[in-house]
């Protein structure tokens, strides 16, 4: 059996995207997979299990990926087509059966994982998304984050500014949540060590959290690993925090407690999805940030100001909580 996946375009959306594949995968354990998706998120899929081709994509002008992955995949004879992108490419090649994510939820704000899991009608029970990592990349994770005191994972970029919180918010954050009352109630992270993940074009923008930790107790992952290695670094913290994105959704994803940070997007359809999470969001809803006099999302700095340390730092605290009574 051979079954093609179109999967989204970004890191975040195909992590959201990932546990239809993973549903595909159960279903069929025997079938030989291959997975198309955009460039930066293709590594996501390196260690899937029934894999036989991955077909990285670059967006090129008036759509030529588009023809390019038709010439790749139209010579064969399709079990089932699943495309997450809406493309014409399912009804343009041979396939027995195809699947397709619906192009509107008429007018319903509802998360993406629900919309992708609209493909398989499992709208009442979607399948959570996941990452797939080998044993190399959870060893080379050991190596990174050794056993030890806890790890608190900060995720301070994203792929647009307007989302991004101020570098000094995410320090004074970690520096409350770091700090040691005396009483013990704050034992869990008074001793931690500092993960700080991004990639590597994203360095810049996480410089002046790694410069302002104390070095003997920050792990510098910025442009340091690959997707793989980050989701096995990750799944290794205690909490993660950390603006929409990609680092964001992964982190749900392998299972830690996860706080997502959110401004001018919606965290109901975007929030990091599964029991262990939970989501912040600024003052300023996102009518507001985006309907303010002279907004322009292609010209814009941080839109993320009015969400305060204070609600970051206790929200943490409430998640980490939360986690420790389930897990008692």
């Amino acid at each position: 059996m051979r079954i093609l996946f179109i999967g989204p375009n970004r890191i975040g959306d195909a992590v959201l995207a990932s546990g239809l594949l993973q549903h595909l995968l159960a279903l069929h354990p025997d079938a030989r997979f291959t997975i198309a998706c955009g460039a930066a998120a293709a590594p996501l899929f390196a260690a899937f299990p029934q894999l036989d081709s991955l077909i990285p994509m670059t967006k090129e002008a008036k759509g030529r990926h588009w023809w390019r992955l038709w010439k790749r995949v139209a010579a064969y004879r399709w079990s089932l087509v699943a495309d997450t992108r809406r493309s014409v490419i399912p009804w343009t090649i041979l396939a027995r059966r195809r699947v397709s994510v619906p192009a509107s939820t008429h007018g319903r704000v509802e998360h993406a994982v629900t919309t992708f899991a609209r493909a398989i009608d499992r709208v009442d029970d979607p399948p959570a998304p996941h990452v797939w990592m080998s044993d190399d990349d959870h060893e080379r994770a050991r190596a990174l984050l050794p056993p030890g005191p806890a790890v608190l994972a900060i995720g301070p970029t994203a792929n647009w500014p307007g989302k991004i919180w101020r570098p000094e918010f995410f320090l004074e954050t970690v520096r409350r949540l770091t700090a040691s009352s005396g009483d013990g109630s704050d034992a869990a992270f008074a001793d931690a060590r500092i993960a700080v993940f991004g990639a590597r074009d994203e360095r810049a923008l996480a410089a002046p959290i790694i410069c302002g930790l104390a070095p003997e107790r920050t792990i510098d992952l910025v442009g340091k690993v690959d997707l793989p290695v980050a989701a096995a670094c990750l799944k290794r913290c205690d909490l993660f925090i950390g603006n929409d994105s990609g680092l964001m959704h992964m982190a749900a994803a392998v299972g830690t407690p996860t706080l997502g940070l959110f401004g001018p997007s919606l965290p109901e359809r975007y929030g990091p999805w599964g029991e262990h999470t939970s989501w912040v969001r600024t003052d300023k809803s996102l009518e507001e940030i985006t309907g303010a006099p002279g907004y322009d999302w292609r010209n814009t700095g941080t839109l993320m100001d009015t969400l305060p340390v204070g609600r970051v730092v206790d929200a943490a605290r409430e998640l980490h909580r939360r986690m420790l009574e389930r897990a008692a």
